[in-house]
């Protein structure tokens, strides 16, 4: 009769587990991972760079890495170009990463070619299979069940062999809001996987792209990487992990960004959207920045954000305010409740409508850096529409 192993709550809490050990820390742990972008967008470059990293032991951007062995299989590649691609990248290549454009398939062999490696080099980290593609076989299997047992068959090799095994794969033309959804193939290949990364330039005849990152063991992260074409390098830019606002939409974002500057904003869409033009290479639509600002009150709001809106002489006026953030900002200092914090935040809106009226130029975009002038009682409160209060 056949039975299932199990073990019990108790004895699990009081069992040691060794932690995940990571090649990458913080990133790349043991077991089987994507690495998915459009073709000709950098993958290979960044791969590489992976490789060289852990074969040298030194930082990924701000990540450490485990120093070790590096396999890089290049099936896309000839030796003359990984020759070139690696003057280009450093003047002196460590021993310790090794290249290979041959190998076998799934079934086919590689799992041994993979084993007998390590034992040749007992100290290996990382091995990366550049493409995916390129070590499968044609299967009569449905497609879930087919890119499900490939990633798992290799995700089996790592976990025995204590490596990392990462897979450069591609992603789909179509888009999608979510870039996990991007990646060529069924969702087999991202459930076997234990994480995922996706490429995503910004321009495709630009330099900007968009890294993101989930997994089992890592914590979600969307970063902003540069490739710079002179060192072949990708430079970290952005982390959303120390700073949150770039998972923010990008208008939603881009407001942040600006409000970090201005103490508060008085005037319409148009201007606000002139004033944000510093602050994006996109093109701001003063229509969609009203919705959007609207649509993501409590967004804004988690960055001490406060929005206001409200009709004036036939114009759409927006306000936005910054909460204070210590206690001595408000009158009397000490500790306050959420709604004394509420009417510190109206108090300074209205300091800047002041300020914008009384402005003798008519600008109704100018910046406010010390709202001190006292709230003066007018017709405009009775017409008042307020967002988020």
């Amino acid at each position: 009769m056949k039975t299932l192993k199990t073990v019990n709550g108790e004895t699990l809490m009081n069992t040691y587990i060794p932690p995940v050990e990571f090649v990458v820390k913080d990133l790349i742990a043991q077991g089987a991972h994507l690495l998915s972008g459009s073709p000709k967008t950098g993958k290979s470059w960044l791969a590489l760079m992976l490789c060289l990293k852990v074969a040298t032991g030194e930082k990924l951007w701000n990540f450490e890495t485990k120093q070790g062995t590096a396999l890089y299989l290049c099936l896309e590649d000839s030796i003359a170009r990984i020759q070139s691609r690696l003057f280009e990248l450093t003047d002196d290549a460590p021993p310790d990463i090794h290249f290979a454009t041959v190998a076998e398939c799934i079934g086919y062999g590689i799992e041994e070619q993979i084993e007998n490696f390590c034992k040749e080099h007992p100290d290996t980290r990382l091995v990366v299979i550049d493409t995916f593609q390129k070590i499968r076989t044609l299967s009569n299997d449905n497609a879930y069940a087919s890119d499900y047992h490939d990633v798992c068959f290799l995700k089996s090799i790592a976990d025995k062999l204590k490596i990392a095994i990462v897979l450069i794969h591609h992603l789909r033309k179509q888009k999608d809001d979510d870039p996990m959804n991007r990646v060529s193939g069924t969702t087999g290949i991202t459930g076997a996987a234990d994480s995922t990364f996706v490429l995503e330039k910004l321009k495709r005849e630009g330099t900007r792209a968009k890294f993101t990152c989930t997994g089992r063991d890592i914590d979600d992260r969307i970063m902003e990487l540069n490739f710079d074409r002179k060192s072949k390098i990708w430079d970290l830019i952005t982390d959303s992990v120390e700073t949150p606002e770039i998972l923010l939409e990008d208008i939603t974002a881009t407001v942040v960004k600006f409000m970090k500057d201005e103490k508060c904003f008085s005037g319409t869409p148009a201007e606000l959207a002139e004033r944000l033009s510093a602050y994006t290479t996109e093109e701001i639509s003063p229509i969609v920045l009203s919705k959007r600002l609207n649509q993501n009150i409590p967004e804004l709001e988690e960055f001490g954000i406060r929005y206001k809106s409200k009709r004036s002489n036939g114009k759409r006026l927006i306000f936005l305010s910054g909460f204070p953030q210590n206690p001595d900002d408000f009158v009397g200092g000490g500790e306050h409740t959420e709604q004394e914090s509420l009417v510190a935040c109206n108090e300074t809106i209205k300091r800047c409508d002041v300020r914008r009226s009384a402005a003798s130029d008519g600008n109704l975009g100018i910046p406010i850096t010390d709202p001190t002038v006292p709230v003066s009682e007018g017709s405009d409160e009775a017409v008042e529409t307020e967002r988020g209060f």
